[in-house]
């Protein structure tokens, strides 16, 4: 056993809640990055889908799809290991309720894109501070313990809120379109891979950055393809872009969960 192994075991032998479990998270491949910037824009689109097309309102609609996620993340926790299905299910879940949660400050309680910006950047430090004293490591790839996983979870829905807050401030507030905040977010993406490959940037600032930054971007790409032309969009309606990305990522999901080609556990077998 070489000492990445024994790193590995080591923590999987760490008692926290009583449970030890394999990995919960897939391998952050180029399949993780497709699904995730793919359920943020159905987070957008169907939060506004139930929001305004089937005119639920904000507040039924955030009531829905909390219940709906605590419901996934019961399956998830009580999962021994990563199953996409489950876990694919929570983050889109996950991603609609960080929109909702944004979007019920900004619309029933007026507080400013910048402030909700603010808020939720530190809320997330707070989050990542926390984490690091109680586990000594942010790494996904440590995640064999509940209390991490709850870490974790929590951490993913303030990257939701921050990156709704904070897409809808540069997209809205700033007057840029659609398609140039898409263009942004994509190219500070950029930047982050460019420093991890060539630069040697630390990879797990680089992921969390990345994590943050395709929230917005996957907005952007919604709103541009279900927008109509009028403002920016190319007009094919929540309706119509959320049908194909969640065929797209059904189709992804099942394919993973066919090759194993992102589990971890698989990986270190």
């Amino acid at each position: 056993m070489d000492k990445n192994q024994e790193i590995v075991e080591s923590e999987r032998n760490d008692s926290t809640f009583g449970r030890h479990l394999l990995s919960k998270v897939p391998e952050v491949t180029i399949f993780f990055w497709i699904i995730k910037i793919m359920a943020t824009t159905v987070g957008e689109t169907a939060a506004d889908y139930l929001n305004f097309h089937l005119h639920v309102g904000l507040t039924n609609t955030t009531l829905i799809m909390s219940v709906l996620l605590v419901i996934s993340l019961i399956f998830q926790f009580k999962a021994n290991k990563y199953i996409p299905a489950v876990y694919w299910i929570a983050v889109v879940l996950i991603s609609v309720v960080g929109t909702l949660v944004t979007d019920n400050l900004t619309d029933h309680f007026g507080v400013p894109l910048i402030t909700s910006t603010i808020v939720f950047s530190i809320l997330l430090a707070i989050t990542f501070a926390a984490w690091y004293a109680s586990e000594k490591t942010l790494s996904i790839h440590s995640i064999f313990t509940t209390k991490r996983e709850a870490y974790y979870w929590l951490t993913i829905l303030f990257t939701f809120a921050l990156g709704t807050a904070a897409g809808d401030l540069i997209s809205e507030d700033l007057n840029l379109g659609y398609m140039i905040s898409g263009i942004i977010f994509a190219a500070l993406i950029a930047l982050v891979t460019i420093g991890y490959y060539m630069f040697k940037m630390n990879a797990v600032l680089a992921f969390w950055i990345a994590y943050i930054l395709t929230r917005p971007l996957g907005a952007s790409i919604g709103d541009f393809m279900s927008q109509p032309a009028k403002h920016g969009g190319l007009g094919l309606g929540t309706t119509g872009t959320s049908a194909i990305f969640i065929f797209i990522i059904l189709g992804l999901v099942v394919y993973l969960s066919i090759t194993k080609r992102d589990s971890l556990n698989m990986r270190s077998e």
